[in-house]
């Protein structure tokens, strides 16, 4: 990122804002719905997933803390289902790892055309308001494993594990339990990446955590309105947005190579 310009450094720090944003008012989302604007910027996957995880550990690891700490009195119910929680990662570990050795292995331009496409399947399910759902114990089954190789690839596995755990998770313990399930997931991919000996990019989360950072505060007071709000027109913008950025990235690809 040192050969970047001026603004090519300040578009990346407002994505970045825009990332932490969506992951605490949403629970999910971060990597999927900043990830293809921050390809836009420059084509270097390996280096801004290093970041996003980072990023992920640390956010997910307040927001749960914050939770529990007001559940101090032990009269309430925990807000994490750990039940499910160690269910679902029992299905998602292998497909998980089989997709951390992917992106270390594969090159930039097609693990950028493979995060170009998924994202570009998302958006459609938010353009026609059809998220994937899953009321089958064998779709579930491939929905996380799935989701847990796209993770393992690229970080944005998101949609197709929330159509699962919504479904088994009660709504006041979903996003922490998402939480906790990325700080496990993005623990394994950044032992992977300090044992392929990838720049962890350590300098740059100097300002780019004070970025992330806002966006959570944003995304955290407004957590509540969100889940409670109807916005089938905002999704459908974005994911307008989101599909028209894939087509035009995965253009790219195909005429620089």
């Amino acid at each position: 990122m040192n050969d970047l310009s001026l603004l090519q450094l300040t578009l990346i720090a407002i994505i970045f804002v825009w990332s932490g944003f969506v992951r605490s008012g949403l629970g999910f989302g971060g990597a999927v719905l900043s990830l293809p604007f921050l390809l836009m910027v420059s084509n270097q996957p390996v280096v801004y997933l290093p970041l996003i995880s980072v990023h992920l550990l640390v956010f997910s690891s307040i927001t749960v803390w914050q939770s529990q700490r007001k559940q101090a009195s032990g009269a309430r119910v925990s807000t994490v289902d750990w039940r499910y929680l160690k269910k679902s990662l029992s299905i998602m570990i292998v497909p998980k790892l089989i997709g951390v050795f992917g992106l270390i292995v594969l090159p930039n331009t097609l693990m950028s055309a493979i995060i170009f496409t998924i994202v570009a399947c998302y958006s459609l399910t938010y353009i026609f308001n059809r998220p994937f759902k899953s009321n089958n114990p064998w779709i579930d089954g491939v929905f996380l494993m799935l989701g847990g190789y796209i993770s393992g690839t690229s970080l944005i596995g998101a949609p197709l594990i929330m159509a699962v755990f919504a479904n088994h998770v009660a709504k006041h313990q979903l996003r922490d339990t998402i939480f906790v399930l990325w700080f496990i997931l993005v623990s394994i991919k950044m032992v992977a990446f300090v044992l392929a000996d990838i720049d962890l990019q350590l300098i740059h989360h100097l300002w780019l955590l004070p970025c992330a950072a806002l966006g959570h505060v944003i995304g955290t007071r407004l957590h509540k309105r969100l889940l409670e709000a109807e916005t089938p027109v905002f999704f459908r913008v974005l994911g307008s947005a989101l599909l028209v950025i894939s087509l035009i990235g995965l253009y790219q690809g195909l005429t620089s190579s």
